[in-house]
């Protein structure tokens, strides 16, 4: 019997920095594209934000964010090319911007496109790190909670491509509750991209340490779910600010079976089993014969930890 799969490219980008256009951004991203497609993928996954730098990381009022770094459509001219290319190659695509609805609403966003190139997915991130006021005294801000809003949506999934995929943005990977929400709603693929910076402006957290946590968020959610997770970095030093690389694609087994080897534009790609997550799903992680979610009911009912739940006495 012939197994499922899908072919998965994921495009890391290096550095975009601010004097760089969006158009000068978007012809990496057809390269890239060109290069997946040529390496037999179905769909291939760009960064968070890719069409502009990181503009979190500067103090800068609303408005000037929003008139620099925001779109407030897509498709739209500049990036037109790429759903053009997507369409000719047939080829579909998860892409990272910064949303400006016509309401006025700002939104750390990613769009699933599929092979006819239609945008049939969107996703606005949830899960927003960083702060709102301006420390001076760090090496660079990390303003997200004060440039977006928390996204609106919940963590969607979608058919397309004939897989069942989800999608999530940076820090939301780091929290198991993302992949599990997917999960539940038989999510076979969760797509991501990411800008993590290599320093922890909150302490003093080892360097080596980002990157590290960044793989065991992926491969132990992607084991605990029995799915495929591909992640995309932007990554390199960006006008002096260093983020960290390690694209990855992960099996529903944990194990890393692509990974980038620096910190430039580089293009990996597997063809991924979809069956693999089924057995695991069947298996290991069978939701609907193992799961007790009369146990878990804090994980709805409380945001942060409290006191422990009365027990009943030993014996």
């Amino acid at each position: 019997m012939t197994r499922r799969s899908i072919g998965i490219a994921v495009a890391q980008m290096g550095p975009v920095h601010l004097a760089d256009s969006r158009a000068t951004v978007v012809k990496r991203l057809l390269e890239m594209m060109r290069e997946a497609k040529a390496r037999q993928a179905d769909m291939v996954v760009f960064p968070e934000l890719a069409l502009t730098t990181f503009f979190p990381r500067y103090w800068m009022e609303e408005n000037e964010a929003r008139d620099k770094f925001f779109e407030t459509e897509m498709p739209n001219p500049t990036v037109q090319p790429l759903f053009d290319e997507a369409r000719k190659l047939g080829i579909g695509f998860y892409l990272g911007y910064a949303e400006l609805t016509p309401e006025g609403q700002a939104f750390n966003t990613a769009v699933l496109v599929d092979k006819s190139a239609n945008i049939v997915g969107k996703y606005r991130k949830i899960h927003l790190p960083g702060h709102t006021d301006h420390l001076p005294d760090a090496p660079f801000q990390h303003l997200e909670k004060k440039f977006f809003s928390v996204g609106d949506r919940g963590f969607g999934v979608w058919d397309s491509m004939d897989v069942r995929l989800g999608m999530c943005i940076c820090n939301d990977r780091r929290w198991p509750e993302t992949y599990r929400s997917m999960a539940l709603q038989g999510a076979e693929l969760v797509v991501l991209g990411y800008n993590t910076p290599s320093k922890n402006i909150h302490w003093n957290e080892p360097t080596h340490l980002r990157t590290s946590s960044h793989l065991l968020s992926v491969q132990g959610n992607a084991y605990m779910n029995g799915m495929w997770v591909a992640a995309a970095a932007k990554c390199g030093s960006e006008d002096g600010f260093h983020m960290i690389g390690s694209s990855v694609i992960v099996a529903p087994t944990g194990e890393i079976v692509a990974r980038t080897l620096g910190e430039e534009d580089e293009v990996i790609f597997t063809k991924a089993d979809l069956d693999l997550g089924t057995e695991f799903r069947k298996h290991v992680f069978n939701f609907e014969k193992h799961r007790s979610p009369e146990h878990y009911h804090l994980i709805t009912e409380r945001k942060g930890a409290g006191e422990p739940l009365p027990q009943p006495l030993v014996g």
